[in-house]
């Protein structure tokens, strides 16, 4: 069978539970196998944002929050979420400011990502951001964040470690030390 071809079938859609960030639906479904079954899908009304930023002595600036969902601090890059129909570099860079204070003059697409293909459609997209100028951060209500400048070698170290653990920084601290010949 071609990879192309999608060897699911939808019988029927639910909608579960509904909110301003998130919406999940149940699909009974025919599987690859033939059996009947169902699949749980959390769509986000956002796109994920992730962005490195990068000064011009190669130290980036990781963000510490505590991530109520996995009842644990978690230091990675600034992120947040991007509304649909706005380009992701816009995005991009109101949230670099908002969680960091940093603008940027030079912006480099990394790449898009899934977060969780297996049972979201989250789509993220991340950024490398250089020529960063300082200012004030402006975070959000629900943000209590702390600001961790560390050289982008000593960032992938800390995603070797496991000391960073959420996907987007991953990969983006991995594409941004290979883009920049770091790693």
């Amino acid at each position: 069978m071609s990879e192309e071809i999608n060897p699911w079938k939808t019988l029927s859609t639910k909608n579960i539970y509904d909110n301003p960030w998130i919406n999940v639906r149940e699909d009974k479904v025919i599987n690859p196998g033939g059996g009947n079954g169902i699949y749980g899908v959390v769509s986000f009304k956002n796109k994920a944002i992730g962005i490195v930023p990068v000064d011009n002595e190669g130290y980036t600036y990781l963000v510490g929050q505590y991530r109520y969902t996995l009842n644990e601090y978690s230091w990675e890059i600034p992120e947040g979420g991007g509304p649909i129909g706005i380009e992701p570099l816009e995005s991009a860079k109101r949230e670099l400011k908002e969680e960091t204070g940093y603008t940027a003059k030079k912006w480099t697409n990394l790449g898009r990502v899934h977060t969780s293909n297996s049972v979201t459609d989250e789509e993220g997209f991340i950024f490398l951001a250089q020529e960063l100028s300082e200012g004030e951060s402006e975070p959000e209500e629900t943000e209590d964040l702390r600001l961790k400048k560390v050289h982008l070698k000593e960032a992938v170290e800390m995603v070797m470690r496991e000391e960073i653990t959420d996907a987007i920084a991953i990969v983006g601290i991995l594409k941004a030390a290979r883009y920049l010949g770091v790693y």
